[in-house]
């Protein structure tokens, strides 16, 4: 089984190299799904790293942040499926 820095990192970099691929092709609302989708990831998982590094504020700072990222994709693919 994958440790969390190793998933977090392989899904990060999926994400990343998503949003790359939809901006070549020109799908501009995909692309900002996947780096949405990838935001809310990395800063959840950096939630959790300081979390259990002590750091209580930084942690509770990156949590809000993955929840604020978790709303805009959702924003985000209603917009894609309303259009």
């Amino acid at each position: 089984m994958l440790n969390r820095k190793w998933l977090s990192s392989i899904l990060v970099a999926i994400f990343s190299i998503i949003a790359l691929v939809f901006i070549i092709i020109g799908n501009f609302n995909f692309a900002v799904l996947a780096m949405t989708i990838m935001f809310a990831l990395s800063n959840g998982f950096r939630a959790k790293s300081f979390e259990e590094q002590g750091y209580i504020k930084e942690a509770k700072w990156m949590k809000y942040m993955a929840i604020f990222f978790s709303i805009a994709s959702i924003v985000v693919l209603i917009i894609i499926f309303t259009n």
